[in-house]
């Protein structure tokens, strides 16, 4: 391979917010070397099969109290 062409990589640590870590490289080195994600393949419903609400920033909230849902 050339030289100077490919960016370099790292290995980190990825951390689910449901407790799971696994380790992988990445062009990011994230922060400290971890990078955090809202879900993985442990907790993604498309593998286990639940469904799991994701809210952010309070917009499932923000719509029922638009449309008098509550």
């Amino acid at each position: 391979m050339k030289k100077g062409m490919h960016p370099e990589n790292y290995d980190v640590k990825v951390v689910c917010a449901c407790g799971a870590t696994f380790n992988t490289t990445s062009t990011n080195p994230g922060k400290d070397g971890v990078i955090k994600v809202d879900v993985c393949n442990k907790c993604h419903p498309y593998f286990t099969g639940k469904q799991k609400l994701v809210d952010t920033a309070g917009r499932v909230d923000k719509f029922k109290k638009k449309y008098n849902l509550d």
